[in-house]
């Protein structure tokens, strides 16, 4: 039985965090993933929650019937700069604690790093990895992994066999469908980058939106000036505003019998965010009825 939860990313500017739980319930979700947000955890920053806002968080859990099921906290904890690096393993760990004290127990992340320096990039996050162990280990909390567009790893393949080499219970994988052409480098084939996680018993989470292939066209779905400038851009839309393989996509998730998170992530798109996040769960739910 899958869960599904909602990122609310597209009400923060508006409502507060405890508020974003009680949207969800108004829209029919029972679980939310928290996304980085500047009061709570903010990409590569270290957490602000205090315990009042801990403290209000829970009570929000407790009033709308739903649930933190997953942090998404970005912490460059691969960072080539070693003071960098311990000052990010500083950040996980007070956000493993603030995971605890919510009694969220899986979180997903990013790799971060230089994808212009990702030998040294790799051999930073496993540095981290060891010193944040025995916290993760502690608290119970398990760890999905995301290969991101500018990461120091951004293909499907690769980041799979670094979660494997980590050799740890706790650290599986999230595929992320609006990155599916950057997973791939174009080509697209989802369902076998879900099959390949699953059978190494590591998918343990799926985002989803939709997204164009940047690969298409000569690579001029996005036009980025100047040509070859050293960025990457994405989108995550709604599904069927992309070209992501959705059949194939959910018959791969169902096929490998998914029991994971499956987490609504569209971003972008504020102006009709009830709408879209209503049609996104109606979606989900009639395809894994």
């Amino acid at each position: 039985m899958v869960d599904i939860a909602l990122d609310p990313n597209m009400y923060y500017m508006t409502m507060s965090t405890p508020d974003t739980l009680r949207r969800a319930a108004e829209l029919g979700f029972e679980h939310v993933e928290l996304s980085p947000r500047s009061d709570f955890h903010f990409w590569h920053h270290y957490p602000k929650a205090d315990r009042a806002f801990i403290d209000e968080l829970n009570r929000a859990q407790q009033e709308s019937g739903v649930t933190i099921r997953t942090l998404n906290p970005v912490f460059n904890w691969s960072a080539v700069d070693e003071q960098e690096r311990r000052a990010q393993v500083r950040n996980w760990r007070r956000l493993l604690e603030i995971a605890d004290q919510l009694d969220v127990r899986d979180v997903v992340s990013e790799f971060s790093g230089d994808r212009n320096r990702s030998r040294e990039s790799e051999h930073q996050w496993y540095r981290s990895i060891e010193e944040l162990a025995p916290v993760f280990e502690r608290y119970g909390i398990r760890l999905a992994m995301e290969a991101h567009p500018y990461d120091f790893v951004e293909l499907h393949d690769r980041a799979l066999e670094i979660v494997r080499g980590a050799d740890r219970d706790w650290i599986g994988y999230e595929y992320c469908c609006p990155h599916t052409f950057h997973l791939s480098d174009g080509v697209g084939d989802a369902g076998r980058m879900i099959r390949t996680a699953a059978e190494a018993g590591k998918l343990r989470e799926v985002h989803v939106a939709d997204s164009l292939n940047h690969r298409a066209n000569d690579g001029n779905r996005y036009i980025v000036n100047p040509p070859g400038a050293d960025v990457t851009v994405h989108q995550h839309n709604e599904i069927g505003n992309g070209e992501v393989p959705w059949d194939e996509v959910f018959q791969a998730l169902r096929e490998v019998g998914f029991d994971g998170v499956l987490s609504v992530c569209v971003f972008g798109w504020h102006e009709t965010a009830d709408e879209i996040n209503r049609r996104m769960l109606e979606r989900l739910r009639h395809e894994f009825r």
